[in-house]
């Protein structure tokens, strides 16, 4: 009769014990006064490589899984139609060039015919008053001189027609230039290869992607906090975030947006009840520092819990201290 009894008290034994760690576990995960929590997902910013003219792919220098940092080459398009328009185009510079010279030349020629001219009207008139020349001669060489006048006029115009063409081909040369290097696509931020949407020899049309990158300095994750909570929160307000797939971690974070109007929550949010209610949303952003330390741990879609500070003088408490993994080797 005594065995029962012995069973009876272990049992008893064993709910309290489990009554009072369960107690610790939520006394521990309970919301900290002056603080807000809510779950979410962690979120990368991406950004689409794409094609600004129609062309054939020449080569891809990247793919899935590659980091690539700020200006490197992903891609280049097949460029041997421009570089021939852009040989034909350097030529009519050289053209235009050799056309200013030879406009120039002329007015030359010309002005010098003009001062014979000059010379040649002013002996006339000079003979014409002490009656050794004829009126007649004197109006010819009047002529000839408004003639070559005229003469140095078009000259001129020739020179500024050059000149003109040489800024045509010059412009032709820079357009080609631009072109050029319009087919060489680089990345405008630093980060991850997420997808890589053709190959090369594939023809794409103007504004075609070609890449995907992981712009691992904006990193981010997205909850949503109650009308209560969102009104306490400032922009800048210091945040933790806790992930599901490392929980001994705490990562800081900051408030960098929220909502103006509030909505209803997404099916992402885990809580039926807190889908049923209208909320803000709140983006909490990763230090871009933090973000180049941990670059090769950065994931987006990982789940997790963050913490945000709503009253200006709430103190951490020791368990949401920055805990972060050691990455020296």
């Amino acid at each position: 009769m005594r065995a029962p009894a012995v069973f009876a008290a272990a049992a008893t034994l064993i709910l309290a014990g489990g009554g009072y760690f369960y107690w610790n576990g939520q006394k521990a995960a309970r919301v900290p006064l002056g603080f807000a929590t809510a779950n979410g997902r962690i979120e990368v910013e991406r950004v689409d490589i794409a094609a600004k003219l129609p062309g054939r792919v020449a080569e891809l220098r990247v793919k899935e899984g590659d980091f690539v940092q700020k200006g490197a080459i992903i891609a280049q398009l097949d460029t041997a139609e421009l570089r021939a328009q852009l040989a034909a185009a350097k030529a009519s510079v050289e053209r235009a060039i050799a056309g200013i010279g030879r406009a120039e030349a002329e007015v030359a020629i010309r002005q010098a015919e003009l001062h014979l001219a000059e010379v040649e009207m002013r002996r006339a008139a000079e003979l014409e008053q002490r009656a050794a020349g004829t009126k007649a001669e004197l109006e010819r060489r009047t002529a000839q001189h408004l003639v070559a006048g005229a003469q140095i006029v078009g000259a001129r115009a020739a020179v500024a027609d050059a000149k003109a063409a040489k800024d045509v081909a010059e412009a032709q040369v820079a357009q080609i230039n631009a072109t050029l290097e319009d087919s060489v696509l680089r990345t405008p931020v630093s980060g991850r290869v997420e997808y890589r949407l053709v190959q090369a020899g594939e023809v794409i049309a103007a504004g075609g992607r070609i890449v995907t990158i992981l712009d691992l300095t904006d990193v981010f994750m997205t909850i949503f906090l109650p009308t209560g909570d969102a009104g306490r929160v400032a922009l800048e307000s210091e945040a933790r975030v806790v992930l599901d797939a490392a929980p001994s971690y705490v990562f800081p974070a900051i408030v960098s947006f929220v909502a103006a109007e509030a909505q209803f929550t997404p099916k992402a949010v885990e809580t039926a009840n807190e889908r049923e209610k209208l909320m803000y949303r709140v983006k909490l952003a990763i230090d871009p520092k933090l973000l180049e330390t941990y670059r090769d741990y950065v994931k987006a879609g990982l789940t997790g819990n963050a913490y945000v500070q709503v009253a200006a003088n709430a103190v951490w408490p020791e368990r949401l201290a920055p805990r972060l993994p050691n990455v020296s080797k």
